[in-house]
């Protein structure tokens, strides 16, 4: 097929979270949109699928969530950390104002294709599989579209706002010539996973010794761990060799001994390379960036799936009726920065001053950690549990719904 030009009122570049979410709200409240998504599926391994409360909440918002929870999933109600030979109760969702009082562990594939399937409900969604943008098209200083690579040609999609939902080596942001700041991190992850037996414990943890730091996610069959190591450190690992990694990973977690013959090669370990960074200004006439394009997140807390969704409800929130009418204006997209700024640069600066006073302070340790005086006092006063609880689990400034639904109004 010959290059094909299509036009609509809302391109979004990037089947993520945020794209996905945006897609699906503008759609909802009757603005054609179409979203690009470079992959042919959403399938991705370690990707972040932590639901948390406020993204549930918006699901009962959208009078979903009944058939969300049927999605398979596990439950985080606690979560608990080992520092040395200390365990920690650290955050209690059971006190959450809000319907469902845990975090929702579900493969990121079943959240995106549940969102996708949902879309597909309104003639005004439009989802493009294999398609990547590679540019922005250009008009008197304003963004008005952008090129992308489709398996039969180059697709231009011609737009009254784009959106930039392609993640942390956004295309859309480069090519827009939109400036971040890199805050820096410590640390990279190597995520894996290894059988998990009925006769293991159902507690999601951390546990921190001295020079290294693990976490198990419960994920039914299987346990999905995240072993940290010092910021570049992969090289070094690998030289060390599998087995070394492998009684690493045993003395972290001593009943995974005879699961550690599970990673065959390190092919079977893959690297997160962990960066926070923030674009100064998210948007230009036209065009906006949201989610990680737009500010990527520290793994810290599994909080960047929800922010990402925290930006789309505000963005749909904002643009929803100025799109329908074809009069978005510089306004609504400051107006969309400036709001989701103060919960994002909070969240940041939280995961910042955790990654300087603590996990890099036990990377950089030989001797055996021991609970800080507040960590300690989460034994003591178990109602402070509900403080973490409640910064993981909705964040400052959480966003509702506030769209309509075509369907429910026709």
């Amino acid at each position: 097929m010959a290059d094909a030009t299509i036009t609509t009122t809302c391109c979004i570049a990037g089947g993520g979270p945020a794209g996905m979410m945006l897609g699906f709200l503008l759609a909802r409240a009757g603005v054609p949109v179409v979203v690009l998504e470079k992959h042919a599926d959403f399938f991705r391994d370690f990707r972040g699928d932590t639901v948390h409360p406020s993204t549930l909440e918006l699901m009962h918002e959208l009078g979903l969530l009944d058939a969300f929870l049927e999605v398979p999933h596990q439950k985080i109600e606690r979560l608990t950390a080992q520092i040395g030979d200390a365990r920690i109760p650290m955050a209690d969702f059971s006190h959450l104002p809000t319907h469902c009082k845990f975090v929702a562990l579900m493969p990121q594939w079943d959240f995106l294709n549940f969102l996708a399937a949902h879309g597909k409900r309104y003639r005004t969604f439009d989802l493009h599989m294999k398609t990547e943008a590679t540019d922005l098209v250009e008009d008197g200083g304003r963004i008005v579209g952008l090129r992308a690579n489709t398996p039969d040609g180059t697709l231009t999609v011609r737009a009254a706002l784009t959106v930039g939902c392609d993640g942390r080596h956004s295309t859309v942001r480069d090519k827009a010539g939109l400036h971040s700041d890199d805050y820096g991190a410590p640390m990279d992850v190597l995520w894996f996973r290894l059988t998990r037996n009925a006769t293991d414990s159902a507690e999601t943890f951390g546990h921190i010794e001295a020079g290294r730091m693990m976490i198990m996610l419960d994920r039914g069959d299987y346990w999905q761990c995240a072993y940290v190591i010092p910021k570049g450190g992969i090289d070094r690992v690998k030289a060390e060799g599998l087995d070394a990694f492998r009684r690493r990973v045993v003395a972290m977690s001593p009943f995974l001994a005879g699961r550690v013959g599970e990673l065959r090669s390190f092919d079977d370990v893959k690297l997160l390379t962990v960066a926070v960074d923030r674009l100064r200004k998210w948007w230009r006439p036209g065009l906006i960036c949201i989610g990680d394009s737009a500010h990527a997140m520290s793994p810290i807390g599994g909080v960047g799936v929800n922010v990402a969704v925290q930006d789309a409800v505000a963005a749909a929130n904002r643009l929803a009726a100025p799109l329908k009418s074809r009069t978005v204006s510089d306004d609504d997209l400051r107006a969309i920065q400036e709001r989701r700024t103060l919960p994002v640069r909070f969240i940041q600066r939280l995961q910042l001053t955790i990654q300087k006073r603590i996990i890099n302070r036990v990377l950089e340790s030989q001797k055996r950690p021991k609970p800080p005086l507040v960590f300690r006092a989460f034994n003591v006063f178990p109602v402070l549990r509900r403080i973490p609880a409640r910064l993981l689990g909705l964040g400052i400034r959480p966003e509702h719904v506030r769209t309509p639904d075509v369907l429910k109004a026709s």
